[in-house]
């Protein structure tokens, strides 16, 4: 019996072995489960050692990545099989639909990772099931902690999760796209543009993460009266700048909702 078997070889799939195996577990306690003979290969390839497989296998606990609409012949499968407990990491796909397809007696937790995770800087958040307690929350977090940060919510804030920080990301892409461009328009050469920026964002998050302080205060720190970055902000809030991010995250926020009805 394995330790994790992991349902879905692509991406996020991917890196959470990757990210576990880097952080200590044995490559033959995990075994990948995936359909495409084309993306067995490739994964047997990245991860040595790991097993690959196209059907699930008895395991101690397994990890559901697959697309939403596969997910509930992917759980119909673990059950026949045998599993301990599942995380499922499937967007909009609600823990009443995994029980169902599980059967009684399987413990299940949802998450929502974003796709930071690939680099091992996610964030993610998980909810229980009406079977999971503790020690299965603490498991799931031991998987997921292995390629970021990890919360837990209710289930009922999984939705608002996956509007701030599931798709969180494309908004930040599409803030440096804004900057990169902006750049050109002042003068900058495309790729110096696209260097200053993308340095600018992801130094900006590692004054977040490492300095301590609040968005705020980091903020007010490089804002004098008077001066250039006030005058940049100025024009930030008169084009609706803070209310157009709460209105994207409200949309995404209600899709997800929409999708898990």
């Amino acid at each position: 019996m394995a330790r994790l078997v992991v349902v879905g070889g692509g991406r996020m799939g991917e890196a959470l072995v990757t990210g576990l195996l880097a952080g200590g577990w044995v490559a033959g306690d995990i075994t990948v489960v995936e359909v495409s003979p084309e993306r067995r290969a490739a994964i047997a390839d990245q991860l040595r050692g790991v097993d690959v497989v196209a059907e699930p296998a008895a395991a101690d606990g397994a990890v559901v990545a697959v697309k939403p609409g596969d997910v509930e012949a992917a759980c119909t499968a673990l059950a026949a099989s045998g599993v301990g407990r599942v995380l499922s990491i499937a967007a909009g796909v609600p823990t009443a639909r995994l029980e169902a397809a599980l059967g009684d007696g399987v413990p299940v937790i949802r998450a929502m990772p974003n796709t930071p995770a690939l680099v091992g800087a996610g964030v993610s958040a998980i909810a229980a099931g009406t079977e999971a307690g503790d020690e299965d929350l603490e498991w799931a977090r031991s998987i997921l902690g292995a390629v970021g940060e990890v919360v837990t919510v209710p289930e009922r804030l999984l939705d608002a999760v996956t509007g701030l920080s599931g798709s969180g990301p494309a908004y930040v892409f599409l803030v440096v796209e804004a900057l990169i461009d902006a750049g050109v328009l002042a003068g900058l050469p495309r790729d110096v543009a696209e260097t200053l920026a993308i340095g600018t964002v992801a130094g900006a998050g590692r004054l977040l993460v490492e300095t301590g302080d609040s968005p705020a205060e980091l903020r007010a720190a490089v804002t004098s009266p008077g001066g250039t970055t006030a005058a940049g902000l100025r024009a930030l809030e008169q084009a609706g700048t803070r209310a157009a991010f709460l209105d994207a995250v409200m949309a995404a926020t209600e899709r997800s909702r929409e999708l898990g009805t």
